[in-house]
């Protein structure tokens, strides 16, 4: 039984179709049904024909992961799909071959059908194992530093395998995308240092980095509301927001968002804020739509890049918290 890495898009935006329609789904929709196709040379006559401006290295590579994706993924084999909009991974068993469906949205009829086991949070996953899934690849086998015995672990419920070795955690060989591991390392250290109430105030710092002038509620009297944000010399000045924030790991549902959009009128409040660490559930994504105009929300994630934005107006004593240093790196493209 292998181990797959199957994204769903860069932003994660088939991430959603993909799970609900149980289903593994990339991209390339330029490109027709795959399945009578015999070889890669085959498959590389076919990109060449519908990318006929992209170099040929680029083109090598987008197959090396479609041919994979076609011919060498296996029914049983495992699939790990590292999601964007909470932090998690979702783990998959492949139930079936190759699938090209015309009725699915232009960029996920590429597909193999997956029965989606369970949700894991992403903190759950060893340092090197979270790396090896931060490969700058849509599709690629996972097989370094025991990382499938550990997924078969978390599905089966069995103990999971020997940590590695420091020594093993910094041989890692994969092709990482630079950024995305920067962002997880910085997002595993807050998650150390501002856990429970201390989230709060690292959200509270960032609102007042942006310009709100904001008040925290206080433990166990806000009513579902942990802070309270407005403008101009007090405060008093729309916008006038109110903001909940979640630290646990677990996903949040619905029913936040609802209570939270109920509050708005209680406080006088033009717009809602949920920050919730763990991020939250589909069925969140579809709600927050009916309610764009009134709520917002930020997951653990987007807490890290509104840190970011903001650093240099925190707080010396955030800083000193979250100690960060801009680096300049090569923007080289996938190939």
């Amino acid at each position: 039984m292998s181990l797959w890495l199957i994204r769903a898009g860069g932003r994660g935006e088939r991430e959603e179709f993909a799970l609900e329609n149980a289903q593994a789904v990339i991209g390339w929709g330029e490109l027709p049904d795959l399945s009578a196709l015999d070889d890669r040379v085959g498959l590389m006559a076919l990109l060449e024909t519908h990318y006929p401006g992209e170099k040929h290295k680029r083109l090598l590579n987008w197959a090396s992961q479609l041919w994979p994706f076609v011919s060498s993924i296996e029914v049983g084999d495992l699939v790990v799909l590292p999601l964007k909009h909470r932090s998690a991974v979702a783990i998959g068993q492949v139930a079936g071959g190759y699938t090209y469906r015309p009725e699915n949205p232009a960029d996920a009829r590429h597909t193999r059908p997956v029965k989606w086991l369970k949700e894991v949070p992403r903190s759950a996953f060893i340092v090197a194992h979270r790396n090896s899934m931060g490969a700058f690849m849509t599709v690629c086998r996972l097989q370094k530093h025991g990382i499938e015995a550990a997924v078969n672990a978390m599905v089966t419920g069995t103990p999971p395998p020997a940590s590695l070795s420091s020594n093993e955690t910094e041989a890692l060989e994969e092709q990482f995308n630079i950024q995305e591991t920067a962002d997880r390392q910085i997002r595993d250290y807050v998650a150390q240092r501002f856990k429970n109430h201390d989230l709060e105030r690292l959200v509270e710092e960032v609102l007042r980095a942006q310009g709100h002038v904001v008040i925290r509620t206080g433990k166990g009297a806000d009513g579902g509301v942990d802070l309270v944000a407005g403008h101009g010399p007090m405060g008093f000045d729309a916008p006038r927001m109110i903001v909940q924030v979640k630290s646990e790991d677990a996903a949040i549902d619905v029913k936040v968002v609802r209570e939270l959009k109920g509050l708005l009128k209680e406080f006088s409040a033009d717009y809602g804020l949920i920050v919730a660490w763990g991020g939250f559930k589909g069925s969140v994504e579809k709600e927050s739509m009916r309610h764009f105009f009134e709520v917002r929300l930020w997951t653990g994630d987007d807490l890290i890049r509104e840190l970011q934005l903001v650093y240099e107006e925190l707080s010396e004593t955030v800083q000193a918290e979250v100690p960060l240093k801009r680096i300049w790196t090569l923007a080289l493209e996938e190939d």
